[in-house]
Formats: C-alpha cells, structure tokens, sequence
C-alpha cells in the first residue's frame, strides 16, 4: 500500500449522538478529520479525477453517516464512518477518523473530546 493519503479536516457536521437524553434530544456540533489512504501515483501523473479517489464524495458519505443515526458512543460513530469511507471505494486502502464532540457534557472548561478510529481493508491473501 502507498503511503499517499487523502486528507480532511474539520468537517462540522449537527447530529445526535450522546449517552444522556438531552444529547439523544437536541442535535450539537461534531467535528471530525479523516486520512484517507490511497495510491495516488495514477492521479499524479494523469492529473485525472477518474483516477483518485473523490475527496467530495468522501464528505459526502462520512457526513451522511453522521446525520443518519444515532449513537451512544464516539467509538460507534468513528467506526461506522470508517465503514463507510472504507465502502465508498475499493481504491481506499486505509482510513483513519477522528471524531470530535465540540460541546461535550462536561463540566469544566475544554475544547473538544473525541476518539480516533483507524480501519483497513482487508485482503484476501
């Protein structure tokens, strides 16, 4: 596997995840990064979007994915969105999430808490 990767940070998206009631009840911002990792050596020398993995289309899912349910934990949602970006195209070899709950229930001051998840494709082989 190359070592070129498809890089997204800081994508903001409202959801509900959360194990106390009010965050199941009331939609709160979320943030998450993602490393997608991809051989991009077709794309660099053809300069072709065919020949790459779409970045929009990678937002799009991972994104989706965090509107569509609801979890508990960010562990859950790390790993579905990992799933998804992992579906989404047989050319992603890796990716790693990382998801972020800007106003997390807790009562000191922080930015943000969040987990990181990092899923492979698994090869026959």
């Amino acid at each position: 596997m190359s070592g070129d990767r498809i890089e997204v940070r800081g994508l903001r998206v409202v959801a509900t995840h959360g194990v106390l009631d009010h965050e199941r009840a009331h939609p709160q911002p979320f943030e998450l990064d993602l490393d997608v990792t991809v051989n991009a050596g077709a794309a660099g020398s053809s300069d072709e979007l065919a020949d790459t993995v779409d970045y929009g289309a990678v937002v799009t899912a991972a994104a989706q994915t965090v509107r569509a349910g609801s979890f508990r934990l960010l562990e859950a949602l790390a790993d579905a969105v990992a799933r998804t970006v992992l579906d989404l195209d047989d050319r992603v070899g890796a990716v790693t999430v990382t998801v972020r709950k800007l106003r997390p229930p807790i009562p000191e001051d922080l930015g943000s808490v969040g987990v990181r998840a990092a899923r492979a494709r698994h090869r026959p082989g």
